[in-house]
């Protein structure tokens, strides 16, 4: 079957509808590709035919590239990778050319078919590429369809002239929040901002409409008419520099140079402003050919497209289960954790059952949902009818045999192993023998809090992190005895509230924790050596991580950590390292000193009244003097990145990660782990396990055991292997 089709109406209009066949979106193939030119050939040569219109035989016109093209092009090339990608894209800007000067004459620009997109339902990426090169976008009255291109999101930008077209349709300044900020809008929205032409209740009528009244001058784009001006101004001009210098800015402010898919995008959109538009459609072909051959949007995308929609579809599901979505839900306790929960669950049409010990406090749990969904309505993307919906799902109760009927239990109570035993054992006196009981908490083992249980096979950890309807990341956590139909219980459930799972085998501090409290530890170390806080800070953002390790520290709370540091101490005894041991000296005097971080107005930082950050806190000079030399910049940032790093090797080295996809798309989503390179496992896959190794002996001889290189990646080094290609499974290599 074609993923194209050519029909030609009565009325003279020729309807080309992509579907490809046992997908439940549009994928562009070279395949499809090259059906596309054939129908545009087709139109252009049907003397019956007075124009085409493009659209979609799914309800949503949600259309991707296959990403396999990519890598036929390299291939097709030999050793010149680069000159394949680039030669297979100036083929794809030659289809969508063709679209656009529609047959018309070179010289009079007229004569040409007129050509419209009629899009019925989501239109992203190349989705959105295609129809620009189309002479009307008309799109379907579709409140729940999304328009615009997030490619940035993965390491790229719109390469098949979405970057050249867009900014020309809107100018620069108009087009960034689409370009460089991957803005998505719904079709009434993307109208009025200018990127789409029409909304229609039928859009494929609509558009045979228009196509038949259509005159040489509608179908001219205006980038191919004399006299053309860039909207906002060019580059020469005073208003377009102005433009280009602010974006440039910003663009740095965001990425902190570590992004190249947004300063590519940023300089084809600038220098194809200066030529005319074929030449500015190479232009950006050779920057997206740097991209597309650049490591760091390769590792990008495998982990924030190919694996991260894996993990999602169920990738590591145990076998062999039927599905286990969940019906009903109960949680335990309506805190800020709990309420979120319970909020995230009834959005995504489950019934839930909230359960606090007070009936006023597992109301204001509801009431938490009540205040998302009204932020919601504020910015219009949720409508008062939605609204109730979701929260006539939630019931607020102290009774424990509302959790009747309940085949997911998730109890949501204080860090406490025997406040969560006894809730346990309430929930359990209640709930049907194949229900699954599940504990969020993220830092106690799973196997410990299973003994409070009288089915350990169906008991298992969900790892929320906070605050939950923001965050997409859930760490599900296997204790010992945890049987398979949990997990797949807990996975389907992932799947249904719409975010991103991993699955981890128990173990201190599991697998996301584990990592960020070194990150964290590292930091507030420096502090104690006397190193500038605000070095620290700026080589952390330096590396791309969204937030230093001290400003972390005061956003989850210094009294979590001091928490948290007493209980680890008592635990491991004299294994405690003496490296968390001196952090802790720094942690314990700003408890004492009443500075619990942001949510006391005073941490790390100062705050003002409104809770926003301010300023380093001076004081910190005063209990722990700068240094008079100050250590280089480049060794904080390579003590801050492998003091995590090496903790993903290790979990992974003992099991605690099976899978190197999920140690990449669990750091990335869990605390923004370099997103640019990622995740940790392609990072050192991305400077060589040798490089990684040389760099762990230079830091362990001046800074201690913490950064010894594991002996798995003493190992690839030795052999010359990455993570990917011995670990990885084939799709993800």
């Amino acid at each position: 079957m074609a993923d194209f089709t050519y029909k030609l109406g009565a009325d003279g209009v020729a309807i080309i509808t992509w579907d490809v066949p046992d997908k439940s979106m549009n994928v562009l193939s070279m395949q499809g590709w090259a059906e596309l030119d054939a129908c545009i050939d087709q139109l252009l040569a049907d003397a019956g035919a007075k124009g085409g219109v493009i659209t979609s035989g799914k309800a949503d016109f949600a259309g991707g590239m296959d990403l396999n093209i990519i890598a036929k092009m390299k291939e097709a090339a030999g050793n010149n990778p680069a000159k394949g990608v680039f030669e297979g894209l100036m083929q794809i800007h030659g289809i969508l050319r063709k679209i656009e000067r529609a047959g018309m004459d070179p010289k009079t620009n007229k004569g040409g078919k007129p050509i419209v997109a009629a899009l019925p339902g989501t239109a992203l990426g190349i989705g959105l590429e295609i129809p620009l090169a189309c002479h009307r976008i008309i799109a379907a009255n579709n409140p729940k369809a999304k328009i615009g291109f997030p490619e940035i999101q993965v390491g790229i930008f719109p390469g098949a002239g979405g970057t050249t077209r867009l900014s020309r349709k809107l100018g620069l300044m108009a087009s960034s929040p689409f370009l460089l900020e991957a803005k998505l809008l719904d079709p009434t929205r993307a109208a009025a901002a200018g990127i789409i032409d029409e909304v229609a209740d039928d859009p494929v009528a609509a558009a045979r409409a228009w196509v038949l009244a259509a005159t040489d001058a509608d179908i001219l784009k205006p980038w191919d008419a004399k006299g053309f001006k860039m909207p906002g101004g060019a580059p020469y001009h005073p208003a377009g520099f102005m433009t280009f210098v602010g974006a440039s800015a910003m663009v740095h402010a965001n990425t902190n140079g570590v992004y190249p898919a947004a300063q590519a995008m940023l300089a084809a959109a600038y220098e194809g402003a200066l030529v005319p538009f074929d030449t500015a459609i190479r232009i950006e072909a050779r920057h997206f050919t740097s991209i597309l051959c650049n490591p760091t949007s390769s590792a990008m995308i495998r982990s924030l497209f190919i694996n991260k929609t894996a993990l999602e579809k169920g990738a590591v599901r145990p076998a062999g289960i039927g599905d286990e979505s969940v019906k009903k839900l109960g949680v335990l306790g309506a805190g800020m954790m709990g309420a979120g929960i319970a909020y995230v669950a009834a959005n995504a049409g489950i019934e839930v059952v909230l359960i606090d010990a007070e009936q006023a406090s597992a109301e204001r749990g509801k009431a938490h949902a009540a205040g998302i969904l009204d932020k919601g309505m504020q910015r219009k993307k949720v409508t008062a009818e939605k609204k109730e919906q979701v929260l006539a799902r939630i019931l607020p109760t102290t009774d424990y045999a509302a959790l009747a009927g309940c085949d997911l239990v998730i109890e949501a109570v204080f860090e406490d192993p025997g406040v969560k035993a006894e809730v346990t054992a309430k929930a359990e006196a209640v709930i049907g023998k194949g229900a699954v009981f599940a504990t969020n908490t993220s830092t106690l083992p799973i196997t410990s809090l299973a003994k409070a249980s009288s089915r350990p096979d169906d008991f298992i950890g969900i790892h929320f992190f906070s605050p939950v309807d923001k965050m997409a990341l859930v760490e599900i956590i296997k204790g010992k005895g945890t049987g398979d139909r949990a997990v797949a219980k807990a996975l389907d459930f992932v799947r249904q509230i719409r975010k991103t799972p991993i699955v981890v085998n128990d173990a201190r501090f599991f697998y996301a924790n584990r990592c960020i409290i070194p990150y964290i530890n590292e930091g507030v170390m420096m502090v104690a050596e006397g190193v500038n806080p605000a070095l620290i800070e700026h080589a952390a953002q330096q590396l791309g991580l969204p937030v230093g390790p001290l400003q972390l520290n005061d956003e989850t709370s210094i009294d979590l950590g001091v928490k948290i540091a007493k209980a680890t101490r008592a635990a491991m005894g004299a294994d405690y390292p003496d490296s968390a041991a001196r952090a802790d000296e720094v942690l314990f005097k700003l408890y004492e000193l009443g500075r619990l971080g942001r949510k006391s107005g005073a941490g790390y930082y100062d705050y003002d009244d409104k809770g926003k950050r301010r300023q380093l806190w001076p004081g910190l000079a005063e209990h722990w003097p700068q240094a008079a030399e100050q250590p280089d910049f480049a060794e904080v940032k390579n003590r801050l990145v492998m003091v995590q790093t090496l903790e993903a090797v290790r979990a992974f080295e003992q099991g605690v990660l099976t899978d190197i996809r999920e140690g990449d798309v669990g750091a990335i989503l869990g605390w923004g782990y370099l997103p640019w390179s990622g995740g940790p496992f392609s990072w050192l896959d991305m400077i060589g396990a040798a490089k990684a190794v040389e760099l762990c002996d230079s830091l362990e001889a001046a800074h201690g055991a913490r950064f010894k290189a594991p002996a798995l990646l003493r190992e690839l080094a030795e052999k010359g292997e990455g993570f990917y290609t011995r670990f990885a499974p084939a799709a993800a290599a």
